[in-house]
């Protein structure tokens, strides 16, 4: 491990109380905390001098439906001026409204704004949670695992119409499925029986 590391995840553990759990893995930092930690832990990361976190690089989520809290709602954070970098991670439910950073961290707005749209993770203070990424008439969060793969609606060019027209979607061709097995491993394919020959 590198020491630099072992000496930052020491610190971060004896000023932030917030975090229920840590891990070092390929030379990055990871803790986790509860949603109703995060404003005092980031507080504690952003203002120590010691610490100095004061870039927040990304928000991003990652779905998982059979878990009970479904989503795992990760932030990306820089200290520009000790050259170190955190992954903070929570775990929260569909209904369980995240705080916003918008206030510690101007851009985070942003990173919310994405994630709603995305996942559909609510930002508590956060004024401004509008589309940033789908239209403003789309329907759903599409990075979600229970959203079809083929959408609801499809956009499209009328030519009657001179303009871009919603259409419920219409598949020409149905699902296919595939056989992924292998000639050398059973299976008759075309062709196979001149190998008999």
């Amino acid at each position: 491990m590198n020491s630099n590391n072992d000496k930052l995840i020491t610190k971060i553990l004896s000023i932030c109380t917030e975090v229920t759990n840590h891990d070092i893995s390929n030379n990055e930092i990871t803790i986790a905390t509860r949603p109703k930690n995060l404003i005092s832990l980031f507080e504690h990361l952003k203002e120590d001098t010691e610490l100095n976190f004061e870039m927040l690089i990304d928000i991003t989520a990652v779905d998982y439906p059979k878990r009970n809290k479904r989503f795992e709602v990760v932030y990306h954070l820089l200290s520009l001026t000790n050259k170190n970098r955190l992954r903070v991670k929570i775990f929260v439910n569909d209904d369980t409204p995240l705080p916003s950073l918008t206030e510690m961290y101007k851009g985070a707005g942003w990173y919310e704004r994405e994630v709603w749209d995305m996942y559909g993770i609510l930002f508590d203070g956060n004024n401004d949670l509008r589309r940033i990424l789908t239209d403003y008439g789309f329907e759903g969060h599409p990075l979600r695992k229970d959203f079809p793969l083929t959408g609801f609606v499809e956009l499209r060019y009328d030519e009657e119409k001179k303009k871009v027209v919603y259409s419920n979607v219409k598949l020409t061709q149905d699902y296919r499925d595939f056989d992924f097995l292998s000639p050398w491993e059973g299976g008759i394919l075309p062709g196979d029986e001149k190998a008999n020959e």
